[in-house]
Protein backbone atom coordinates (compact mmCIF):
# COMPACT_ATOMS: atom_id res chain seq x y z
CA UNK A 1 0.00 0.00 0.00
CA UNK A 2 1.43 3.42 -0.91
CA UNK A 3 2.67 5.53 1.98
CA UNK A 4 0.21 8.36 2.65
CA UNK A 5 1.44 11.09 4.98
CA UNK A 6 -1.81 12.92 5.58
CA UNK A 7 -0.30 15.58 7.84
CA UNK A 8 2.37 16.39 5.27
CA UNK A 9 -0.05 16.15 2.34
CA UNK A 10 2.19 13.66 0.58
CA UNK A 11 1.64 10.26 -1.06
CA UNK A 12 4.63 8.11 -2.00
CA UNK A 13 4.66 5.17 -4.40
CA UNK A 14 7.60 2.76 -4.35
CA UNK A 15 8.35 1.24 -7.78
CA UNK A 16 11.01 -1.42 -8.32
CA UNK A 17 12.83 -2.51 -11.48
CA UNK A 18 13.73 -6.21 -11.10
CA UNK A 19 15.46 -8.73 -13.35
CA UNK A 20 18.63 -10.65 -14.17
CA UNK A 21 22.09 -9.12 -13.91
CA UNK A 22 23.04 -6.81 -16.79
CA UNK A 23 19.50 -6.91 -18.19
CA UNK A 24 19.13 -3.13 -18.37
CA UNK A 25 17.47 -2.11 -15.11
CA UNK A 26 19.89 0.70 -14.34
CA UNK A 27 19.87 1.82 -17.98
CA UNK A 28 16.07 2.18 -17.77
CA UNK A 29 16.38 4.51 -14.78
CA UNK A 30 19.17 6.53 -16.36
CA UNK A 31 17.08 7.05 -19.49
CA UNK A 32 14.00 7.92 -17.45
CA UNK A 33 15.95 10.54 -15.59
CA UNK A 34 16.83 12.17 -18.91
CA UNK A 35 13.45 11.73 -20.59
CA UNK A 36 10.82 12.63 -18.00
CA UNK A 37 9.96 16.23 -17.24
CA UNK A 38 8.41 15.67 -13.83
CA UNK A 39 7.60 18.75 -11.76
CA UNK A 40 9.88 17.51 -8.99
CA UNK A 41 12.79 15.42 -10.25
CA UNK A 42 15.66 14.51 -7.95
CA UNK A 43 19.11 13.14 -8.60
CA UNK A 44 19.75 9.60 -9.80
CA UNK A 45 22.01 7.78 -7.36
CA UNK A 46 23.92 4.75 -8.61
CA UNK A 47 26.16 2.42 -6.63
CA UNK A 48 28.50 0.43 -8.86
CA UNK A 49 30.93 -2.38 -8.12
CA UNK A 50 33.39 -4.43 -10.11
CA UNK A 51 31.02 -7.39 -10.31
CA UNK A 52 27.57 -5.85 -10.63
CA UNK A 53 26.62 -2.44 -11.90
CA UNK A 54 24.08 -1.91 -9.14
CA UNK A 55 25.11 -3.52 -5.88
CA UNK A 56 22.26 -2.13 -3.82
CA UNK A 57 19.86 0.10 -5.69
CA UNK A 58 19.34 3.17 -7.78
CA UNK A 59 16.94 5.77 -6.44
CA UNK A 60 15.21 8.17 -8.77
CA UNK A 61 12.71 10.44 -7.00
CA UNK A 62 10.02 11.91 -9.23
CA UNK A 63 6.88 13.73 -8.30
CA UNK A 64 4.15 16.25 -9.00
CA UNK A 65 1.37 18.08 -7.21
CA UNK A 66 -2.27 17.05 -7.67
CA UNK A 67 -5.07 19.62 -8.18
CA UNK A 68 -6.06 19.05 -4.55
CA UNK A 69 -2.60 20.10 -3.39
CA UNK A 70 -1.53 16.55 -2.54
CA UNK A 71 2.10 15.91 -3.46
CA UNK A 72 2.51 12.63 -5.37
CA UNK A 73 5.98 11.11 -5.17
CA UNK A 74 7.48 8.12 -6.94
CA UNK A 75 10.63 6.50 -5.64
CA UNK A 76 12.13 4.24 -8.29
CA UNK A 77 14.62 1.55 -7.33
CA UNK A 78 16.54 -1.20 -9.06
CA UNK A 79 17.75 -4.37 -7.40
CA UNK A 80 21.10 -6.14 -7.90
CA UNK A 81 20.79 -8.95 -10.39
CA UNK A 82 23.41 -11.26 -8.96
CA UNK A 83 22.20 -14.20 -6.86
CA UNK A 84 24.65 -13.34 -4.08
CA UNK A 85 22.66 -10.18 -3.31
CA UNK A 86 19.29 -11.86 -2.79
CA UNK A 87 18.91 -10.38 0.69
CA UNK A 88 19.21 -6.90 -0.78
CA UNK A 89 16.61 -7.75 -3.43
CA UNK A 90 14.12 -8.73 -0.75
CA UNK A 91 14.83 -5.56 1.22
CA UNK A 92 14.29 -3.35 -1.82
CA UNK A 93 11.09 -5.22 -2.78
CA UNK A 94 9.57 -4.72 0.65
CA UNK A 95 6.48 -2.46 0.51
CA UNK A 96 6.73 -2.10 -3.28
CA UNK A 97 3.65 -0.67 -4.97
CA UNK A 98 4.57 -1.78 -8.49
CA UNK A 99 7.27 -3.72 -10.34
CA UNK A 100 8.87 -3.69 -13.79
CA UNK A 101 10.54 -7.00 -14.64
CA UNK A 102 13.34 -6.28 -17.13
CA UNK A 103 14.12 -9.39 -19.18
CA UNK A 104 17.03 -9.83 -21.60
CA UNK A 105 15.74 -10.61 -25.11
CA UNK A 106 18.78 -12.70 -26.10
CA UNK A 107 18.00 -16.37 -26.59
CA UNK A 108 20.97 -17.34 -24.43
CA UNK A 109 19.40 -15.49 -21.49
CA UNK A 110 16.06 -17.33 -21.45
CA UNK A 111 17.01 -19.54 -18.49
CA UNK A 112 18.36 -16.56 -16.52
CA UNK A 113 15.14 -14.66 -17.23
CA UNK A 114 13.03 -17.55 -15.99
CA UNK A 115 15.06 -18.05 -12.84
CA UNK A 116 15.01 -14.33 -12.08
CA UNK A 117 11.26 -14.10 -12.55
CA UNK A 118 10.74 -17.10 -10.28
CA UNK A 119 12.99 -15.40 -7.74
CA UNK A 120 10.82 -12.28 -8.01
CA UNK A 121 7.65 -14.29 -7.32
CA UNK A 122 9.27 -16.04 -4.34
CA UNK A 123 10.68 -12.85 -2.86
CA UNK A 124 7.37 -11.02 -3.25
CA UNK A 125 5.78 -13.80 -1.22
CA UNK A 126 8.50 -13.52 1.41
CA UNK A 127 7.82 -9.80 1.89
CA UNK A 128 4.06 -10.30 1.97
CA UNK A 129 3.14 -9.20 -1.57
CA UNK A 130 0.99 -11.10 -4.08
CA UNK A 131 2.33 -11.19 -7.65
CA UNK A 132 -1.21 -11.63 -8.95
CA UNK A 133 -2.41 -8.40 -7.34
CA UNK A 134 0.65 -6.17 -7.58
CA UNK A 135 0.91 -3.85 -10.62
CA UNK A 136 3.52 -5.54 -12.81
CA UNK A 137 4.92 -4.91 -16.30
CA UNK A 138 7.31 -7.21 -18.17
CA UNK A 139 9.81 -5.45 -20.42
CA UNK A 140 11.89 -7.39 -22.95
CA UNK A 141 14.99 -5.28 -23.40
CA UNK A 142 17.96 -5.30 -25.82
CA UNK A 143 15.86 -5.58 -28.98
CA UNK A 144 18.78 -4.17 -30.97
CA UNK A 145 20.97 -7.23 -30.43
CA UNK A 146 21.30 -10.27 -32.73
CA UNK A 147 19.97 -13.72 -31.78
CA UNK A 148 17.01 -12.47 -29.80
CA UNK A 149 13.59 -14.00 -29.27
CA UNK A 150 11.09 -12.62 -31.76
CA UNK A 151 8.11 -10.64 -30.50
CA UNK A 152 5.83 -13.48 -31.57
CA UNK A 153 7.90 -15.98 -29.57
CA UNK A 154 7.79 -13.78 -26.49
CA UNK A 155 4.04 -13.24 -26.78
CA UNK A 156 3.50 -16.98 -27.22
CA UNK A 157 5.49 -17.74 -24.08
CA UNK A 158 3.54 -15.16 -22.08
CA UNK A 159 0.18 -15.86 -23.70
CA UNK A 160 -1.41 -17.02 -20.44
CA UNK A 161 0.11 -14.30 -18.28
CA UNK A 162 -1.93 -11.26 -17.17
CA UNK A 163 0.97 -8.81 -17.28
CA UNK A 164 1.46 -6.28 -20.07
CA UNK A 165 4.51 -6.80 -22.29
CA UNK A 166 6.70 -3.99 -23.61
CA UNK A 167 9.62 -4.34 -26.03
CA UNK A 168 12.54 -1.99 -25.50
CA UNK A 169 16.07 -0.99 -26.32
CA UNK A 170 16.80 0.93 -23.15
CA UNK A 171 20.26 1.95 -24.28
CA UNK A 172 18.60 4.10 -26.98
CA UNK A 173 15.64 5.04 -24.82
CA UNK A 174 13.23 3.00 -26.95
CA UNK A 175 10.34 1.62 -24.89
CA UNK A 176 11.54 3.17 -21.64
CA UNK A 177 8.76 5.73 -21.30
CA UNK A 178 6.19 3.24 -22.58
CA UNK A 179 7.22 0.78 -19.88
CA UNK A 180 6.98 3.40 -17.14
CA UNK A 181 3.66 4.73 -18.43
CA UNK A 182 2.25 1.18 -18.54
CA UNK A 183 3.28 0.64 -14.93
CA UNK A 184 1.77 3.99 -13.91
CA UNK A 185 -1.55 2.95 -15.43
CA UNK A 186 -1.45 -0.27 -13.43
CA UNK A 187 -0.64 1.68 -10.28
CA UNK A 188 -3.54 4.09 -10.82
CA UNK A 189 -5.94 1.23 -11.53
CA UNK A 190 -4.74 -0.64 -8.45
CA UNK A 191 -4.93 2.18 -5.93
CA UNK A 192 -7.15 4.96 -7.31
CA UNK A 193 -10.36 3.94 -5.58
CA UNK A 194 -8.81 3.31 -2.16
CA UNK A 195 -6.76 6.50 -2.25
CA UNK A 196 -9.53 8.58 -3.87
CA UNK A 197 -7.13 9.77 -6.54
CA UNK A 198 -9.93 10.90 -8.86
CA UNK A 199 -12.81 11.73 -6.52
CA UNK A 200 -10.81 13.72 -3.96
CA UNK A 201 -7.56 14.67 -5.67
CA UNK A 202 -8.71 15.28 -9.25
CA UNK A 203 -6.43 12.71 -10.85
CA UNK A 204 -7.92 10.58 -13.60
CA UNK A 205 -5.79 7.79 -15.05
CA UNK A 206 -4.77 10.02 -17.94
CA UNK A 207 -3.85 13.05 -15.83
CA UNK A 208 -2.01 10.85 -13.33
CA UNK A 209 0.18 9.34 -16.05
CA UNK A 210 0.70 12.63 -17.88
CA UNK A 211 1.70 14.48 -14.72
CA UNK A 212 4.16 11.74 -13.73
CA UNK A 213 5.77 11.86 -17.17
CA UNK A 214 5.91 15.64 -17.04
CA UNK A 215 4.97 16.08 -20.69
CA UNK A 216 7.41 13.48 -22.01
CA UNK A 217 6.02 11.66 -25.04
Amino acid sequence: MPELERDAGRLTFKLVYYGPAQGGKTTNLMQLHDLVGAEMKGELMTLETQHDRTLFFDLLPLGFRAPSGLTIRFRLFTVPGQVAHDGTRKAVLSRADGVVFVADSQRTESINNGESFQNLVENLGRVGLDVDRLPLVVQFNKRDLPAILSEDEVRERYAGAPWPLVFATALRGDGVLQTFATLLRGVWQGYAQELELDSTHGLTEETFVAAALGGAA
